[in-house]
């Protein structure tokens, strides 16, 4: 059986890729070695508090995903407050930063719903090793995954693209609402200067730098 050699070319120069016709073990091994590679070249952060406090999460990188920072997300959780046994929705998850500080500081369960497949694999990766469980990863997009979703969560993170967010409020704001309980809390991460406009009350509304951090309760 032939072996194909082409070569790909990523950050720091083109590596080989061998392809062997027909082989679905070889081009799973392939995969694998792309992964390991994105997940080593990944952007690092770090768990900021909890059970998992200064244990070091990845976002991988060129993706179109913008992980909410240290500085900003300690921020957002000293808003939020406790957290313990709450469920959690952690929606444009990007590296699942925010839902993983969430596990790590009690939260019982959380949902990560991204539609990057490479992301999606990065939050994976970065649960298993945190060594945290009650978590599920929905690599779908967002919009499509409310209009469907019947559970309701305590905590409800939404950190879409900035520019993206005002083509993106007519559909967060028809249905954030559905699935947040009775005593939730809803918190958007947006540009600075935007402030998020949704059909709930606000219960403040700070900025951090180029960011800005906005709650919401029903």
């Amino acid at each position: 059986m032939r072996a194909v050699i082409s070569f790909e070319r990523r950050e720091g120069g083109r590596f080989p890729v061998v392809q062997t016709p027909g082989s679905a073990a070889a081009r799973q091994r392939c995969h694998e070695r792309d992964d390991h590679y994105r997940f080593r070249q990944a952007l690092r952060m770090r768990i900021i508090a909890g059970s998992r406090k200064g244990h070091t999460i990845y976002a991988p990188k060129r993706l179109g995903t913008r992980p909410t920072g240290d500085r900003v997300r300690e921020a957002a959780f000293n808003l939020i407050g406790p957290v313990d046994e709450a469920s959690v929705l952690d929606l444009f998850a990007g590296s699942g930063a925010m839902g993983l500080e969430a596990l790590s500081r009690g939260a019982a369960r959380a949902v990560f719903v991204e539609s990057d497949r490479d992301a999606c694999r990065a939050i994976e990766r970065n649960l298993d090793k945190l060594r945290l469980t009650g978590a599920e990863v929905v690599c779908d997009e967002a919009r499509r995954f409310l209009a469907t979703e019947r559970r309701r969560f305590d905590l409800v993170l939404v950190d879409p693209p900035y520019e993206a967010l005002a083509e993106l409020q007519p559909t967060l704001a028809r249905y954030l609402p559905n699935v947040l309980t009775d005593s939730g809390l809803l918190v958007v991460e947006s540009a600075a200067r935007e402030e998020p406009e949704l059909p709930l009350r606000t219960r403040t509304s700070r900025r951090y730098g180029s960011a800005r951090i906005t709650l919401f309760e029903p």
